[in-house]
């Protein structure tokens, strides 16, 4: 299993956790950025990952350096991170799986899994390098 593989699987494990802001524990809760970081996690990333963020933050350049040691992707790869502009002034990330992607879903209250592509536009995506 690929480390990508590894991530996705990851971040499947994570679909019913509670939905929480600033959340990195699935049993307590998760955001956005908290399920990619459990995602990257267990495949083996020991690298930043983004805090002291609102819910709507709409700054993309500020997460290009918050992912160091991830390399820059097509986001068509299971466990590549997407970042993505889901509304005015509000950035979202969500983990590519073989099926749809995986994210915190802020109005459904938990994270899903949810096929197909993205609704969103994609403005950046990474991906773990293989060792």
């Amino acid at each position: 299993m690929t480390r990508g593989e590894r991530a996705a699987a990851a971040a499947r494990g994570t679909v019913g956790a509670a939905f929480r802001l600033h959340g990195r524990d699935a049993g307590h809760g998760l955001d956005c950025v908290g399920v990619v970081a459990v995602s990257l996690q267990a495949a083996g990333y020991d690298g930043p990952i983004p805090t002291g963020y609102d819910l709507r933050c709409g700054d993309a350049s500020r997460y290009h350096a918050s992912w160091a040691g991830l390399v820059p992707a097509d986001g068509e790869r299971p466990g590549d991170v997407l970042l993505c502009r889901a509304g005015p002034g509000q950035l979202h990330v969500a983990v590519r799986t073989a099926a749809g992607f995986v994210h915190a879903d802020a109005g459904l209250r938990r994270v899903v899994e949810r096929p197909g592509p993205l609704p969103w536009p994609l403005l950046r995506a990474w991906r773990l390098e293989e060792s």
